[in-house]
């Protein structure tokens, strides 16, 4: 697989969507499904960066290929954290999308203080190295979902200096803000220095 290539422990398809739009044509991602790969990586640790090498390394280990995964945790300050790492199964393990924004909604109701943030930790394996990468956008828990865009917790939380939800966004408009627009232009630039540095080395024949 060429250098310019990265397998991505996903099979996500917005996580997918998210992170092809950011890098364009200049790495290409090669999903699970595309690369093959049919298994269901268990996400068990207390941490986004663990759950993310948990990942990374699990398809390292079977391909030998450079790779990245991410784990992505919405926490609410005045529930401690909470859901972070359990943010897909917050309600339970059916992942249901409606179940978790309801009980986030519920444990907050009769409290002032909304305030919450998206954190994005990526753990790429290069080279057999690996290199964590993070990106956090700040923001509030509204009252009632807005938007039908997205995924997650999209339709309830605003992230600061808008006055949408990452529901009502287009694409375009919540990489403006994305917590994982901010992890991935980290993982490019790493990736950028790293091949300009191998295409800049001496060729031998």
């Amino acid at each position: 697989m060429p250098m310019n290539k990265l397998v991505f422990a996903t099979n996500n398809e917005n996580k997918v969507t998210e992170i092809r739009k950011v890098l364009g044509n200049q790495i290409e991602i090669i999903t699970l499904r595309e690369a093959g790969i049919d298994i269901d990586i268990p996400e068990p640790h207390d941490t986004l960066e663990k759950n993310a090498t948990e990942k990374s390394t699990t398809i390292f280990r079977m391909t030998g290929l450079s790779c990245f995964s991410e784990d992505t945790g919405l926490e609410v300050e005045a529930l401690n954290g909470e859901p972070g790492v359990k943010s897909a199964r917050y309600a339970g393990e059916g992942r249901d999308t409606k179940d978790n924004m309801e009980k986030l909604l519920a444990n907050l109701e009769g409290l002032e203080n909304r305030k919450a943030r998206f954190r994005t930790v990526i753990s790429l394996i290069w080279n057999g190295k690996e290199t964590f990468f993070e990106g956090i956008c700040e923001g509030n828990i509204i009252k009632f979902s807005r938007g039908y865009n997205g995924f997650g917790y999209d339709p309830i939380f605003i992230p600061d200096g808008s006055a949408k939800t990452f529901g009502e966004m287009n694409i375009e408009e919540k990489n403006k803000y994305s917590h994982r627009k901010k992890s991935v232009e980290k993982l490019l630039q790493f990736l950028k220095q790293h091949l300009d540095t191998q295409d800049k080395s001496p060729k031998f024949n």
